[in-house]
């Protein structure tokens, strides 16, 4: 049997490609080492962010993928846990990052509060008191956020996919494609165009697509906090140390100031890439993190100096009466110095694309319309 495309992954960036697919009416099949996806895209926040988003292409496929997932979590019964993203500015640089924002296009829609607002704002609005406002000289507010929890979504997006006629070949290892022909452990199969999404494996098949290229890998750290019965997330929450570190927010010349001071405060969290988000699981729990590390290969094992670092930011962004760790976990993903995600034509009929910037979430559906733009032109 020949397939329209064949994918080669099933991480968030090969689903992406074969809902793109699927959509299209192209006859499709999903290759997958494994049982499931248990690489970076089941080890992340599950969230789906826009604001802070590098403008231009990246934030315009932030938005395309959004709205993807909007539609997808109904069709697939994927439970969208909470929308929207409140950012907690501690630092008066954060509020001027925060006000320089809201003039921008990608800004619109955002709001800034000062904390003059912030009783009336809570009243109306009662999960904002599990922040921690009284540490807040400003509180920005995105609407166009959503959540899922990723371990749970991707297996659902996956039935979804199986009853639309999308083929799922998992415990199949690829081990090379020679034109139409895809050589995998389970026998050959025909595709007219291959698209491999192997994420960081940048050595296997995909290889000498990224050969010669700066990638290296980014290890991070993430934990799962108890939280004490009725607290409730309004959202994503971030500390403004985020400002200082997403593209969408470091494009501002108001940024530097909030940079120079975090570097003369804070170098530790720099050194190690940390800033603070967290978002609610359905079972109350909280996922938080994280922090950056970069080198030629992953990291092994989780640093208790960063952990706290992480914890301490918990302590002073959210109302929780206790720090109690219940899981941690690393994850790793690929990081290119100038570029958010590459898509790269090997041939005629093979195409490697990365996610170079951990925004696989956010960005995946967009990039893969993208892609398949490209390879169907």
């Amino acid at each position: 049997m020949q397939y329209d495309l064949a994918i080669v992954g099933a991480g968030i960036l090969g689903l992406a490609h074969a809902c793109e697919a699927q959509s299209r009416g192209l006859k499709t099949i999903v290759f997958e080492t494994h049982a499931r996806c248990t690489a970076a895209s089941v080890r992340n926040f599950g969230f789906v962010t826009i604001s802070g988003q590098r403008p231009g292409t990246t934030w315009s496929r932030a938005r395309h993928s959004r709205d993807t997932w909007a539609r997808l979590a109904a069709e697939a019964q994927i439970p969208v846990q909470h929308h929207g993203a409140w950012i907690l500015c501690r630092r008066p640089e954060a509020v001027a990052v925060a006000r320089a924002f809201l003039q921008t296009p990608e800004g619109q829609g955002c709001t800034l509060h000062g904390p003059g607002e912030f009783a009336a704002l809570t009243q109306k609005n009662p999960k904002l008191g599990a922040l921690a406002l009284h540490n807040a000289l400003g509180l920005l507010h995105s609407p166009l956020e959503l959540r899922v929890e990723s371990p749970s979504a991707l297996p659902r997006l996956v039935l979804w996919l199986r009853g639309k006629g999308v083929r799922m070949e998992t415990h199949c290892g690829v081990e090379r494609v020679e034109q139409d022909r895809i050589h995998t452990t389970k026998g050959i199969y025909t595709a007219r165009q291959t698209v491999l999404c192997t994420g960081a494996q940048l050595h296997g098949i995909a290889g000498r697509a990224w050969h010669g290229q700066p990638i290296d890998l980014c290890t991070l750290q993430m934990v799962r906090l108890e939280a004490q019965d009725g607290f409730q997330l309004p959202g994503a929450v971030l500390s403004d140390e985020s400002l200082a570190r997403y593209p969408g927010w470091t494009c501002l010349p108001e940024c530097q100031p909030l940079q120079y001071r975090l570097k003369a405060e804070a170098p530790h969290l720099l050194e190690n890439g940390i800033h603070f988000i967290a978002v609610q699981d359905a079972d109350g729990s909280i996922v938080a993190g994280d922090s950056h590390r970069y080198g030629d290969a992953e990291f092994i094992g989780s640093r208790a100096d960063i952990e706290a670092m992480i914890l301490e930011l918990a302590g002073k962004t959210l109302n929780l009466r206790q720090l109690r760790v219940r899981e941690r976990w690393t994850g790793v993903y690929p990081r290119h110095p100038a570029h958010d995600a590459l898509i790269y034509r090997l041939d005629d009929t093979t195409t490697a694309v990365l996610v170079t910037s951990g925004t696989g979430a956010s960005t995946a559906f967009g990039i893969a319309r993208d892609t398949l733009d490209t390879i169907l032109a």
